[in-house]
């Protein structure tokens, strides 16, 4: 079972920063990727950035001036710097793992339990 452990949400200010980390624990896996999503009240769970275990990253159009995300391998842990923020960018923000378990032969998508994200203007 892995499992993903999100944190780092809370409440800012227009134009403010927050970093979100993510932890994958468990018995016996490997990251292929990891990704954050988010979801507004109302709104469908969308893609923010993607990262995948080699460092090739993929964001969202509306974030990449302003987000970063990064992965460090040896802790399982991906990172959202998110800068410049927005009062559209409030949201609850999910943390998600594609994984390899070779104790089960099988890959697995993961989801955390999400963090929320809330900007005030």
């Amino acid at each position: 079972q892995v499992q993903l452990v999100e944190s780092g949400g809370g409440l800012v200010e227009a134009g403010g920063s927050l970093r979100l980390s993510c932890a994958a624990s468990g018995i016996s896996f490997s990251i292929n990727s990891m990704a954050w999503h988010r979801q507004a009240p109302g709104k469908q769970r969308e893609l923010v950035a993607a990262i995948s275990s080699s460092g090739n990253t993929n964001l969202a159009d509306a974030v990449k001036d302003r987000f970063t995300i990064s992965i460090d391998n040896a802790k399982n842990t991906v990172y959202l710097q998110m800068n410049s923020l927005k009062p559209e960018d409030t949201a609850t923000y999910y943390c998600y793992a594609y994984v390899r378990r070779p104790s089960m032969g099988d890959w697995a998508a993961v989801w955390g339990q999400g963090t929320q994200v809330t900007v005030s203007s």
